[in-house]
């Protein structure tokens, strides 16, 4: 953990406009063509004759590299569990730098029983929202199982992703055109191992995970509102299935049901919220502080950090408190006992090491839809 942990990960169109074109390839796949048309007929994969276990096989806590950009991450983790029979979500959330989830769910679109995805995200009061659709099924063989989801109304032309799972490995790469105003290219590249499957195993158990059934509020077999889609100027037809809001705030309660989006953070069922109160003595008021949440103890009972090996592989969620922040709320999160610790990141490295200051790991426990308060006055342990 020598660099940076903090990206905006895949935020696809919005906020990012140029992508790295020697990005390195590790889907397996050939090189994606140029398109010629401006136009996409999108056609879903039908999930009855292939493509259902993708669900099984994208859930679990998955940790790894990834790269943004021209930006090399060497760590990096995902953290995908079942929210329902048939819906399977994850979040990263980046702190100042903003948050960033995707979904994946059973649905009908256009006549066909598949798979999409929700992407997007919330950063300097925009939010977004991506819809995408499954198109491509296709078994590799010794390349492993490969799926790609294009947008559910512009297709590749205007943004997809393709993922690959051989035995507890994914590759999974982003491609973006700033909603078509360019062609696509890659924006992410994340390649990572299967790890801690017991969490998204306990969430696959109480949610009777996977069935091929819809959630209430996601059945697009009629598409969607049209009116509501983002548009490049008043007057023209989407080119994509997006939903944008913005302000001066950032607040999703409010921002999400501004875009239009159909389905909002109040429609998910299990996930609750954490809100993070610091408290900064006088050798971390102007630090910025990363905020962990793990699956283990990232420090003894002592306020140190533990020695295990790999004990920093079971972190969960990691963003980053900037500008002499002093709360975080954590949106989107799946119900379970995780760890609680604060580092001041004495040496502006954004991660966690020797001369660092920090608090002693702290277990807490959320329920399902719970919304949780927990205050943090002890960062005061010297490593």
């Amino acid at each position: 953990m020598k660099k940076r942990l903090i990206i905006l990960g895949a935020f696809t169109a919005l906020f990012l406009t140029n992508c790295d074109d020697n990005s390195r390839d590790i889907t397996g796949g050939t090189t994606p063509t140029i398109p010629t048309n401006p136009v996409a007929e999108v056609k879903p994969a039908d999930i009855t004759e292939d493509g259902f276990d993708f669900l099984e096989k994208m859930q679990g806590h998955w940790v790894g590299s990834n790269k943004v950009i021209a930006d090399d991450y060497p760590w990096f983790a995902w953290d995908y569990r079942a929210i329902s029979p048939s819906h399977i979500h994850g979040i990263h959330e980046g702190g100042t730098l903003g948050n960033l989830f995707t979904s994946f769910f059973v649905t009908n679109y256009k006549g066909k029983r598949t798979i999409m995805a929700r992407n997007g995200g919330l950063l300097s009061g925009i939010y977004r929202t991506s819809y995408f659709v499954l198109d491509k099924v296709e078994n590799r063989n010794s390349e492993g199982k490969y799926y790609r989801l294009v947008d559910a109304v512009g297709g590749d032309n205007i943004m997809y992703m393709e993922l690959r799972f051989k035995n507890d490995s994914l590759y999974f790469n982003s491609y973006t055109s700033n909603l078509g105003n360019r062609v696509p290219t890659r924006h992410m590249t994340f390649k990572g191992k299967k790890m801690y499957f017991e969490l998204a195993q306990t969430a696959a158990n109480a949610t009777n995970f996977p069935q091929n059934t819809i959630d209430q509020g996601l059945d697009f077999a009629n598409g969607f509102v049209t009116e509501n889609l983002h548009v490049d100027q008043q007057g023209t037809a989407p080119k994509s299935a997006t939903f944008l809001a913005s302000q001066s705030n950032n607040n999703v309660y409010e921002l999400a049901p501004q875009s239009g989006d159909p389905y909002t953070i109040i429609d998910h069922p299990r996930l609750g919220t954490l809100t993070v109160n610091i408290t900064r003595n006088t050798n971390v008021t102007s630090d910025n502080l990363l905020v962990y949440l793990s699956k283990d103890a990232l420090t003894d009972t002592d306020g140190y950090f533990t020695q295990s090996a790999g004990t920093f592989d079971t972190l969960l969620h990691f963003p980053t408190l900037e500008n002499g922040e002093n709360n975080f709320l954590f949106t989107y999160l799946h119900p379970g006992t995780y760890y609680l610790t604060i580092v001041a990141d004495k040496d502006s490295n954004g991660a966690a090491g020797q001369g660092d200051i920090t608090s002693t790991s702290k277990q807490i426990t959320i329920a399902p839809l719970e919304n949780k308060i927990e205050d943090v006055t002890n960062i005061d342990i010297q490593n």
